[in-house]
């Protein structure tokens, strides 16, 4: 019985846990011979698949429902019955139990956890990590595991082939036909890979053979030929037959016992492994089948009476002939019976001796087939008789015998046989019938066989198997009942379903038990009882699909787990451990959280006597509320059902060491306490923490004291261990005290503080006035308090709010006083509050005191300030009156102050002086002073008011007159300078306190007239004490010292003016001139005097069309402002020129603003700059950015002057620089332009210092294809026509080679006429070609270029000019060619050159393309000589002093070759057959040809067309279907060039990057297949015929596809067509029907076969040798036919041919049969012979002989 994996959902009446399904199975027998009663039967057993009987049988089925995983410990495995399995499951499983038979984490929660990762959790990533990777490893391992299980099947495979092949030629070799096989050894280590096995750490061949063995086949045994065989005569004379007799039949009964016994260690079990009593029976029927040991009779005759005994039995046996009946001899044998499911064997050959005994057997073959193989029974019950009819049928050609040994166990029987004919014979194809009856005495499984024996050497073993499915449990292997209470009874239910497809009946019983005496003594109606467990059903069915319920009591006895095991039996006779278990507990209950502080008892304080937690609150207000939260824990696993009770507490005063007495102990209930507890009652969850509120609410002002029991509800009493009768068990429940609580609270009366506790107003306030104050009142009681104010309405009004309120614990109150004052002075009052349940009232004590009105002055001093002398000043100020009542005053100067000046009357006027102020009003009072002496007067006025406070007022004032001098009377003027204003800074100081005015006037002097004064400000006014700045102004106009010259000054109050001297010296105009050169910080400058010192370059090396800038410094060094002029005398350019601003393009605003739009524009706007300032033709242009204007006084202005050329020379100019009345600058200016100013670009003018003329490339062309020319056209931007002289060079970078050494005889460059010619006279032209005379110098040479030229001082003489410069290439004109040679490029015009190329010829190994390189010179000329040289201006050289216009020159060059794709891997590859030829139907005739076609594609890759012509002969041809028409060069029309093509004349084009599809085909015809017959030195090039091994002959053509190209390159192709030609031949050459009754037919059968892969069409025609006999003696069917082609790696297929010999007379007849093919193949040719005869001994029963039917033998 095996542990199932099905789960079902648990009964909602029962509270335990999930429970888990079981697989009911029903394990195989350990024998096939032992019955259900008598057999053990186990859980959980491993069995092979297979018993070994020689054959396969069927797999046990499993249950669907063993795929989930189970949480119970699988069961143990018992060890195999076989000896020769490999299953070590058993050894695992006891030994990791769970951990490999359960699965711990499955695939699918693998796969979903590895899928849903993404975790923020670190630990859940890395753990899905690892999984991961173990689960990748695992299934390498498993992977790994398949490739060494399929190698170890495909290794044992061919071990089994070889071995049987083995076995096959010893059966061939075996004389007996009824001796076994001899043993062969094994080849199992061969086909094995020993280095696969040892890298898997697994057993090899190696490991147990030490030696190495080549692996071949044994040679085989030599048969002893006639002629050395010994004669009867010689057995006589050597040793007596009887002894010879005796050794033989020893030695054969040895050698039989020994294969018999290698057989069986030797044989696969899988081949034949029968039993011991089968073994038995079948040497049995070998020595019934043996021939007869006592050969005494053939001793009794003499010799010569056996001669004629011997001589008259060959007579009677020639006149009497008969065959033997086939069904004595083994069937399938020449003389035997033909087995009807095997080919025939192949008769003895001519001249041998035929010997019954010694004939061939083929003991492999069947004789009878048993239908069905296999009896299987189903679906059986107990007490029922089942049948079955197994038939055995005769495959043989011959009636049989047989015998049916029937089964060994009592539960089959075999009933009589039924045959078709009487007497026990079976014929051929035929039936007999048994009938097997199968009597089963249990659901359990049975096994038996049958035995048939029959003449062939192998008994038929037909096996007899019943099976029944056994029903599947969904129980759990543990019934698990939870927690109980000790002495408490709980019931669980599980749910049984039966999943399984049959019915089963079950008992439950204890182990112990087990196994019964019988049933019926262990079913019981109740309880299964085995303390503390019982289980109800004990007996019980069901049927598939239904289910019960099973409920397990538990009654716990002792603390701890419980465990009891059960047996649960099936009516299959299986069983099954229910393992039920169970947990017993006591009560338990713990306080484990208590909120709030910590309680301690005081030192001494009582406690109660029982209580085991102590709870002591803080002391509380009366009718205030304390909680605290308890948490108790259920520790138990079990539901409790509770309610608490308040009782008084046990107090008694014990000593150290003294225990109370349970006497003392008394349980009141405490009715006056002031504590409760929520929720008072209810059920503890299992294990569960529970929370309770715990209340103190005291009522009265006292301590309080009780204590709190939790009591347990109906809690059982433990039992005892030994308990008799669960069914009926005794046990008593009671409520239990589970916790005691000790609680203790106090109470204090409330705390309240008033803030201030007492309020006093400060100062006094007026009556009738309502003073408003604030304060607060604490509460720092434990509970709120509610409050209520009193009020005071007597002589003051008293009083606060709110009046009413609450204040909560340790808050705060705002409050807001209220006091109006009745009578004037000081009062005190005490206002109360009351607090409820307070016993005394909060008293607020307050104090205050009122007054009467008063005035106020709005300042507090009056301030006169400072007075002149006589001056009188008025004052005003105001008196308010800041309470309610009318006040009285008056007011006065103080007559002590009076008193202490030497003053009799007071200088204040007081208007009023006197008057009555309104309440609350205001009254202005004017003062007036008059000032009469110089004095600082203090002073105070007094305000008198009646009934009131009097008020003081501080008088402040100062008397004094003016006095105002200069700081400095003298003024120096240093920088001063002719009619340019010098400011001075002059100060005036005022001395007195009293603002004061003044007044300059005119110069006084006699230089006054010369000279310019004035004064800013002219006039003003100066304040207290203040020192002012004035600004003085002088403007000279004459350059003379200035010695006599003042300036007066007027003030107000003073009585003499104040007088500035003023001197200084005169100055004149001073400038300089600089030169600054563009990025460098030195400067030049000019002073009158040093003029040759300042000069103006722009440099040696200008490039044309470039700006060069220059900065002139024009420095003032005095303040005197003056005009400047910039003049160029020959180069300048006018400002107008330059005036212009461009034009803004015409694109959108947002476009301007972009960075490369300004770019462009700015270089735009350069060029037209330069195109501007050139545009005067001089070649060269200096252009000042400002001309003219004005130089402020010391300013230093810098002058950007631009210098450009479009033209090479160098040129000099002065620039003339006038400032002022000065005397004018005269600056010298040189600049020297290089470049060329010809290119073949659109335009010239660029921002680049040195342009680079682009490279001219001319592709890629073909290997000695046509010259390429391309055309250039060279723009001309400078103001001067310049003649080109042309030069092509190819680089030379050579190292012995640095310079070149160039002699010239005239002009290096003459001009020429349109011919070509030179125009100078004939000397100069033999002496002016140039030629170098490039020399090695031994010494280093620098690689920079010199040029040295030597002219003669007379232009009539003859020049000679010899230039020196750096080598870099050799002139060359075969790849480059520049036409013409000299070109003039007009000025501002452009001329056009060309430029030819022609590709060179590369060798055939060079397969990359090559790069050829070379440049252009241009040699610049000018033929006009102002051109030339413009004296003290330009001078501009030519030839080689110029540097030329270079143009570079690049192209490829490369071979024809275009890639080729074939539509076919292997090639341009044709396979046919020559059987294409014809078609389905032959009788239309054999095809005259066939074309097969190929496709070719061709690709042009490279950047240049290809011109190529296709070449090809025949068989092959190419054509063009699948091209476009612009793949063809423009020629003949679409007749033509089918034609052109397919000989290979039609020239196409393929351009770049383009394809071409071509279409090659193969013709196959009959002239074709003609070659075949050809000699091979008679062969035509590109045949050739080839053989294999096998036969195979294949016709095979070769040829080249040539692709040629017009520089006569070819592309080659290879073509290959294979035709598969066929290939006949007869099995035999020659046919003799012996002799044979005249006028009876003789048949023999020859084989046609095809060793060729092609069909052949073949025809059989007739010939003889006399032709006076009968043409008809010999005749063949059929004539005509098809042999189909060989498949790979198969047999050749053949034909029967029956040829048929009917003799007409008794006469010897020959002829020759040939066989021919249509298609051209080698003819075959069979020679006839037979003998007629008239002899009846020669008459046939059977008219027919074949030959063997496997053609493998024959050939």
């Amino acid at each position: 019985m095996e542990t199932g994996r099905a789960r079902d959902s648990q009964s909602a009446q029962s509270g335990s846990s999930a429970f888990s399904g079981a697989t009911w199975t029903p394990p195989s027998r350990l024998d096939r011979i032992h019955g259900p009663s008598q057999s053990v039967w186990l859980s959980s057993p491993a069995y092979p698949e297979a018993f070994h009987y020689g054959f396969r049988t069927r797999p046990h089925r499993l249950s669907p429902l063993g795929s989930s995983p189970l949480p119970e410990p699988h069961l143990l495995r018992l060890r195999p019955t076989s000896l020769c399995t490999q299953d070590i499951s058993h050894l695992l499983t006891s030994v990791f139990r769970n951990l490999y038979t359960a699965e711990v984490i499955g695939e699918d929660v693998s796969a979903s956890l590895i899928k849903a990762r993404g975790s923020e959790d670190a630990h859940h990533e890395e753990f899905v990590d690892k999984l991961q990777q173990i689960r990748e490893l695992y299934k390498q391992r498993l992977d790994e595991f398949e490739m060494l299980e399929r190698h170890l099947i495909q290794a044992s495979a061919r071990s089994l082939a070889e071995k049987e092949r083995a076995v096959h030629q010893a059966k061939v070799q075996i004389l007996e036909p009824f001796i076994k096989m001899s043993p062969v050894n094994t080849v199992f280590r061969w086909p094995v890979d020993n280095e696969l096995l040892q890298k898997h750490h697994l057993i090899c061949p190696d490991d147990y053979y030490s030696s190495i063995v080549p692996f071949c086949s044994a040679p085989k045994g030599t048969s002893v030929p006639g002629y050395l065989k010994p004669t009867f005569s010689f057995e006589k004379r050597s040793l007596p037959k009887k002894e010879l007799t005796k050794k033989v039949e020893a030695s054969c009964k040895k050698t039989h016992t020994k294969l018999e016994d290698d057989l069986d260690y030797t044989m696969d079990s899988l081949t034949w492994d029968s039993s011991s009593k089968a073994k038995r029976r079948t040497r049995e029927t070998v020595k019934k089948a043996s021939l007869p040991k006592n050969k005494n009779w053939m001793n009794h005759l003499r010799v010569p009476q056996r001669v004629v005994e011997r001589l008259l039995l060959a007579r009677m046996e020639s006149r009497n002939h008969f065959l033997k009946n086939p069904r004595f001899f083994p069937p399938n044998t020449p003389r035997g019976g033909k087995s009807l499911i095997f080919p025939p064997r192949k008769p003895a050959l001519r001249g041998e001796v035929p010997s019954g005994e010694l004939e061939q057997s083929c003991a492999d073959t069947p004789v009878f087939l048993a239908e069905p193989s296999v009896g299987f029974f189903t679906d059986y019950e107990i007490g029922s008789v089942y049948e079955m009819v197994i038939s055995l049928q005769n495959t043989t050609a011959t009636s049989r015998y047989l015998r049916v040994l029937p089964p060994s166990t009592p539960y089959f029987s075999l009933g009589l046989g039924m045959f078709p004919g009487k007497g026990g014979m079976v014929a051929p194809g035929m039936t007999c019938q048994y009938v097997v009856q199968f009597l089963p005495d249990c659901l359990g499984d049975f096994d038996d066989f049958i035995l048939v024996e029959t003449q062939s050497a192998h008994t038929l073993l037909i096996p007899l198997q019943a099976r029944r499915l056994p029903p599947v449990l969904t129980l759990s292997p543990v019934l698990d009942c939870g927690y109980c209470l000790m002495g408490g009874m709980k019931v669980t239910r599980f749910l049984c379903k039966n999943v399984g497809f049959s019915v089963g009946r079950f008992c439950v019983m204890p182990k112990k038990s087990w196994p019964p005496p019988s049933f019926r003594a262990v079913a019981t109606i109740g309880f299964v009882e085995q303390p503390p467990f019982g289980i109800l059903p004990s007996v019980f069915e069901l049927a598939p699909g239904q289910a019960i319920l099973m409920e397990v009591l538990f009654l716990p006895t002792s603390l701890g787990q419980a465990e009891q095991t059960f047996i649960i039996v099936c009516d299959n006779c299986q069983i099954k451990e229910l393992v039920t278990s169970g947990i017993g507990q006591l009560v338990a209950l713990d306080l484990i959280y208590v909120s709030g502080e910590k309680s301690q008892p005081e030192p001494g304080e009582l406690t109660d006597l029982t209580a085991q937690h102590f709870i002591r609150f803080e002391p509380e207000n009366l009718q205030s509320t304390a909680r605290r939260q308890l948490i108790i824990r259920n520790a138990t696993h079990v539901e409790l059902a509770f309610h608490w009770q308040i009782m008084k507490p046990n107090l008694q005063s014990l000593m150290p060491g003294e225990s109370y007495s349970m006497d003392s102990i008394q349980y009141h209930p405490d009715r006056e306490t002031a504590f409760s507890i929520t929720p008072e009652r209810g059920m503890l969850a299992p294990h569960a923490d529970h929370d309770f509120i715990l209340s103190f609410c005291p009522h009265e002002l006292r301590d309080f004291h009780s204590v709190l029991q939790m009591v347990l509800e109906e809690i059982p009493e433990p039992m005892s261990s030994e308990l008799g009768n669960l069914t009926e068990p005794s046990y008593s429940v009671d409520d239990v005290i589970a916790l005691e609580i000790e609680v203790k609270g106090s109470v204090e009366p409330f705390q309240v503080l008033l803030e201030p506790y007492a309020l006093i107003i400060p100062g006094e306030n007026y009556i009738g006035i309502n003073v408003k104050k604030t304060f607060k009142m604490w509460n720092y009681s434990k509970s709120a308090i509610r409050y209520t104010w009193g009020k005071i309405s007597d002589c003051h009004i008293v009083e606060v709010e709110p009046c009413t309120g609450t204040i909560e614990s340790n808050e705060v109150g705002d409050f807001e006083l209220k006091f109006t004052g009745g009578v004037p002075g000081p009062t005190s009052q005490n206002l109360q509050c009351e607090i409820r349940d307070s016993p005394s009232p909060v008293v607020l004590h307050i104090a205050a005191a009122f007054k009467g009105p008063a005035l106020v002055i709005n300042i507090s001093a009056l301030q006169f300030g400072l007075l002149r002398l006589g001056q009188k000043a008025s004052n005003s100020i105001e008196i308010q009156n800041t309470s309610p009542l009318p006040a009285m005053w008056s007011m006065k100067e103080s007559p002590i102050c009076l008193k202490e000046r030497p003053e009799g009357v007071s200088p204040f006027a007081i208007e009023p002086s006197s008057g009555q102020v309104p309440p609350l009003g205001e009254c202005r009072v004017n003062i007036t002073l008059e000032a009469l002496q110089c004095q600082r007067l203090q002073t105070l006025l007094v305000l008198e008011v009646v009934n009131g406070a009097w008020s003081y007022l501080p008088v402040y004032a100062e008397v004094q007159e003016p006095h105002v001098y200069l700081q400095s009377s003298q003024v120096e003027l240093s920088n001063l300078y002719l009619g340019v204003p010098t400011k001075a800074t002059l100060t005036l100081i005022n001395g007195t306190l009293l603002p004061t005015q003044f007044h300059w006037g005119t110069l006084l002097g006699h230089q006054a007239s010369s000279c310019t004064a004035k004064v800013s400000p002219r006039c003003g006014t100066l304040g207290p004490h203040e020192e002012f700045q004035l600004s003085l102004e002088l403007t000279t106009h004459t350059q003379e010292e200035l010695t006599d010259l003042a300036l007066p000054c007027t003030v107000s109050g003073m009585k003499e003016p104040l007088v500035l001297g003023i001197s200084g010296k005169p100055q004149g105009l001073q400038v300089a001139i600089a030169i600054l050169e563009e990025g460098s910080d030195r400067s030049t400058e000019l002073w009158p005097g040093h003029k040759e010192e300042l000069s103006l370059d722009f440099g040696s090396m200008v490039p044309l069309r470039t700006c060069v800038n220059r900065q002139l410094i024009l420095t003032n060094h005095s303040p005197i402002e003056t005009p400047f002029t910039l003049k160029f005398e020959y180069f300048g350019s006018p400002q107008n020129s330059v005036r212009q601003k461009p034009c803004l393009p015409d694109v959108s605003p947002a476009l301007l603003k972009t960075a490369r739009i300004r770019k462009q524009l700015a270089r735009r706007e350069q060029l037209d700059f330069m195109e501007n300032i050139l545009s005067h033709g001089k070649g060269a242009a200096f252009f000042p950015h400002i001309s003219q204007g004005m130089l402020g006084p010391y300013q230093q202005l810098h002058v950007n002057i631009t210098g450009c050329a479009n033209m090479w020379g160098e040129y000099w100019d002065k620039l003339i620089c006038t400032v002022g009345d000065l005397p004018p600058s005269v600056i010298p200016v040189h600049m020297a332009a290089v470049g060329c100013p010809i290119s073949s670009l659109r335009t010239n003018y660029t921002t680049d210092h040195f342009q680079k003329e682009p490279t001219i490339r001319f592709s890629t062309q073909i290997s000695g294809g046509d010259t390429v020319t391309r055309v250039l056209r060279l723009n001309n931007s400078s103001p001067c026509d310049i003649r080109l002289d042309w030069e092509t060079y190819a680089p030379d970078d050579r190292e012995d080679r640095l310079v070149e050494l160039l002699v010239f005889y005239g002009p290096p460059f003459p001009l020429q006429d349109q011919a070509g010619s030179d125009l100078l006279c004939s000397e100069a032209l033999e002496g002016g070609s140039s030629f170098g005379s490039p020399s090695v110098s031994m010494e280093s040479v620098s690689s920079h270029e010199a040029v040295r030229r030597v002219e003669s001082s007379s232009s009539n003489t003859k020049i000679i000019s010899v230039i020196l410069q750096g080598h870099e290439g050799v002139p060359s004109d075969h790849l480059y060619r520049v036409s013409p040679q000299q070109v003039v490029v007009p000025a501002g015009g452009s001329s056009t050159i060309s430029i030819s190329f022609t590709p060179m010829v590369l060798g055939p190994d060079i397969l990359h393309k090559v790069k050829c390189v070379g440049y252009a010179l241009g040699f610049m000329s000018l033929d006009n000589e102002v051109e030339r040289e413009l004296p003290g201006r330009r001078r501009r050289l030519q030839h080689l002093a110029v540097g030329p216009l270079r143009l570079d020159l690049q192209s490829y060059v490369r071979t024809a070759q275009l890639s080729v794709e074939l539509d076919y891997d292997g090639g341009m590859d044709f396979r046919l057959q020559a059987s294409d030829l014809i078609p389905d139907q032959p009788c239309s005739g054999v095809l005259s040809e066939l074309v097969t076609t190929h496709h070719l594609k061709l690709t042009n890759t490279t950047e240049m067309p290809h011109y190529f012509r296709l070449l090809v002969s025949r068989p092959f041809s190419v054509s063009q279907d699948g091209t476009s028409r612009r793949h063809r060069v423009p020629g003949p029309g679409p007749e033509q060039e089918s034609e052109e093509l397919a000989a290979g004349g039609k020239q196409l084009v393929l351009h770049p990057q383009e394809n071409m599809l071509v279409n090659v085909s193969f013709s196959l015809s009959l002239e074709l297949l003609s070659y075949q017959r050809l000699p091979a030195d008679q062969m035509l090039p590109g045949v050739d015929i080839q053989q294999s091994v096998s036969g195979e002959r294949e016709m095979v053509f070769t040829q080249n596809l040539l692709l040629e190209y017009p520089n006569r390159t070819t592309q080659v192709v290879p073509l290959r067509a294979t035709v598969a030609v066929p290939d006949l031949q007869l099995s035999t050459s020659w046919v003799d029907f012996g002799t044979c009754f005249v006028n009876q037919g003789r048949v023999r059968e020859v084989y046609l076969m095809n060793l060729s892969g092609c069909r052949s069409y073949w025809a059989a025609l007739m010939g003889q040798r006399e032709l006076d006999k009968d043409p008809g003696a010999f005749r063949v069917s059929p004539s005509s036919g098809l042999v189909e082609a060989r498949p790979v790696n198969a047999p050749p297929p053949f034909i029967i041919l029956q040829v048929l010999f009917t003799a007409r007379s008794n006469e010897l007849y020959e002829s020759t049969l040939v066989v021919e093919g249509v298609l051209g193949e080698k003819a075959c040719t069979l020679q006839l012979q037979g003998q007629g005869s008239y002899d009846e001994s020669y008459v046939s029963p059977t008219s027919s002989e074949a030959l063997p039917s496997d053609p493998q033998l024959w050939q």
